[in-house]
């Protein structure tokens, strides 16, 4: 646990879980969360899909949806920070409560349902922002009610062109009911197809640079399904990947009473699945494609392990709230002794070193 945490961790506990993010989100705006990154280390910066990001521990979608704490989120040391997910229109998500934290097993489960206050909202903020330094990524969602959930996403990619660094296509939130069959082959093949072209004329249209376009995908595909996604991505244009969303697995839980919860769970107990299935899709869409590993990171050593299964970049969040915002600069600490130790000299010359152990794992435990 970071320093200071821990005394904070039992009123924090006490709260109800929601409450308790909420609070942490307008600690983070209001500048009063000490935060102490590290100096930067220029060995940990990469440059993906045309955007430098000056180190690879980023914040991933779901903890500020609505944009309203970005600065707030990079000034702990986030080499990038992920906002949303976001629908076209507002929409108030799954009925409360929704968010539940099982702490011995440092994990959540969530059935938020896309809650946020809609793109138009997002651009707002993201427009005042304009020309301030960090990147920005936008997690893209579908509304519930959507007669037509492909135009939702490219709805979304031209309502961010130009103000977001990269945007992120979610297909493979569990909260969203029938959203993950869009992560079948042909359906997969025209929302790509889509929101590439989406992408284009929105590139044409603002005389920029074109928007990074990345995949978010779940980690409970089969072995086929994730074939045919690498099928599917490797005939697009499409930038990158991300590995992974939340579980609705609950190997690992024994019997606490909140596993029984309906939600995607994150966390530690994610960690083992979601570095399988990136290895897996690292071997199948090979070592140039971009890759974000998300789940289970809460360590520079859980870091470390997906880089080397395969990830060019990983993102936080559910560590975060067990270890506190101090882990961001622990990860990075972490990750520079490491490469010292190993004599590498960058975190790119370790991606993918171990892909083939991970990915001949069993994605549950024995």
């Amino acid at each position: 646990m970071t320093s200071g945490y821990g005394f904070l961790r039992p009123f924090i506990y006490a709260l109800d879980t929601e409450r308790a993010h909420d609070l942490a989100l307008r600690a983070l705006r209001m500048g009063v969360v000490p935060a102490f990154p590290p100096k930067p280390d220029p060995r940990l910066a990469r440059t993906l899909f045309g955007v430098r990001f000056p180190n690879p521990v980023g914040l991933a979608a779901g903890l500020d949806k609505d944009g309203s704490t970005i600065d707030g989120l990079l000034r702990v040391g986030f080499g990038s920070v992920e906002v949303g997910s976001v629908t076209p229109r507002p929409q108030p998500g799954n009925s409360k409560p929704r968010l539940f934290r099982l702490a011995p097993a440092r994990a959540l489960i969530n059935r938020y349902g896309f809650n946020n206050e809609g793109l138009p909202a997002l651009r707002a903020r993201l427009e005042r922002r304009k020309g301030r330094a960090g990147i920005v990524g936008v997690n893209l969602g579908a509304n519930k009610d959507s007669a037509d959930r492909v135009a939702d996403y490219v709805a979304g990619i031209g309502m961010v062109a130009g103000l977001a660094d990269y945007a992120v296509i979610n297909v493979s939130s569990p909260n969203t009911p029938g959203l993950r069959a869009l992560q079948e082959k042909e359906a997969l093949v025209e929302l790509l197809a889509r929101v590439t072209a989406a992408r284009d004329v929105a590139t044409a249209a603002k005389t920029g640079k074109p928007l990074p376009v990345l995949l978010k995908l779940s980690p409970d595909v089969t072995e086929a399904q994730l074939a045919d996604i690498a099928d599917a991505v490797k005939a697009s244009t499409i930038d990158g990947a991300i590995v992974s969303n939340t579980t609705l697995d609950r190997a690992g839980l024994g019997n606490a009473p909140q596993a029984k919860e309906a939600g995607g769970l994150s966390g530690r107990p994610l960690f083992r699945r979601s570095t399988i299935q990136l290895a897996r899709l690292r071997r199948l869409v090979g070592p140039a494609f971009p890759l974000i590993g998300v789940g289970g990171i809460d360590s520079g050593l859980t870091a470390w392990q997906k880089f080397e299964a395969g990830a060019d970049l990983v993102q936080v969040y559910s560590g975060m709230i067990f270890e506190g915002p101090g882990l961001i600069g622990a990860i990075l600490r972490d990750l520079s002794s490491r490469l010292d130790a190993d004599g590498a000299q960058t975190i790119a010359a370790i991606v993918g070193r171990k892909t083939d152990d991970w990915a001949a794992m069993d994605l549950i435990s024995p």
